[in-house]
């Protein structure tokens, strides 16, 4: 059998779901993203292991938003230590550390993402940010969370923590591809998903502040002739308070 049409088969069958099940919470949240750069506040985007590829993904990119802040805390990410970062996602009391150093305030919205979303690191953070005053926008897989417990002490799952949830459609475990003679699935699904959904989400939003004559500041490619000169602007003026820039 084909694998590799397997697999983009089952992405494309997945697409297709997105479209038929998931474009009002696509729409919902992207009205709170452009409500939220239009008000002047803070969007964070953030996630741990592979989903901290979603800060990447809306930051600094060619096409996106300028007013993106990734938090990309090194410990909770994979290029340091791929085991540290797994421990380090499950231990208590990092996220107010987080909240502390990125200076979270009330209007601002925060984007996390989790596949699983039972990690301590995720949920916590979560539940700082809603008490701080921020929207919370949760990534996750729901499939994943109907079959798992938390890891938090709270007993709640990143998803029970949300304002508005966006659920990748993936499968518990992420990996959805099983080939004869191997006991685990191989390809997960949840970056191409994940990616699909939060651009989706930034196109709706970028129409949004355009039809109500608010012009949302985007990033030009570097290797476009403008685009160094139109970037350069959006650095200087971000630099610093977005840590990553």
């Amino acid at each position: 059998m084909d694998k590799a049409k397997e697999y983009i088969e089952l992405i494309n069958s997945k697409i297709n779901r997105l479209l038929e099940l998931s474009v009002q919470g696509i729409h919902q949240a992207a009205q709170v993203l452009a409500d939220t750069l239009q008000n002047n506040k803070t969007v964070y985007v953030f996630g741990t292991g592979h989903s901290h590829m979603f800060a990447e993904e809306l930051f600094y990119r060619a096409g996106g938003l300028a007013a993106i802040h990734p938090i990309l805390e090194t410990p909770l990410m994979l290029h340091d230590s791929a085991s540290s970062s797994t421990k380090m996602e499950r231990m208590q009391g990092y996220a107010s550390i987080i909240a502390e150093k990125y200076g979270f305030s009330a209007g601002d919205l925060i984007l996390i993402a989790s596949n699983s979303g039972r990690n301590g690191v995720c949920i916590e953070l979560a539940l700082e940010a809603k008490k701080l005053g921020l929207t919370v926008l949760v990534l996750t897989n729901m499939k994943q969370a109907e079959n798992s417990t938390s890891r938090h002490l709270s007993g709640k799952l990143l998803h029970q923590c949300a304002d508005l949830v966006l659920d990748n459609l993936g499968d518990p475990g992420d990996a959805a591809i099983s080939i004869e003679g191997l006991s685990s699935k191989i390809s997960p699904t949840s970056t191409v998903m994940g990616s699909i959904i939060l651009n989706a989400v930034v196109a709706q939003a970028v129409q949004i502040m355009i039809n109500n004559g608010y012009i949302p500041e985007v990033f030009r490619s570097s290797n476009l002739d403008d685009g160094d000169k139109i970037n350069e602007k959006y650095i200087e003026k971000y630099k610093k308070e977005i840590h990553s820039l």
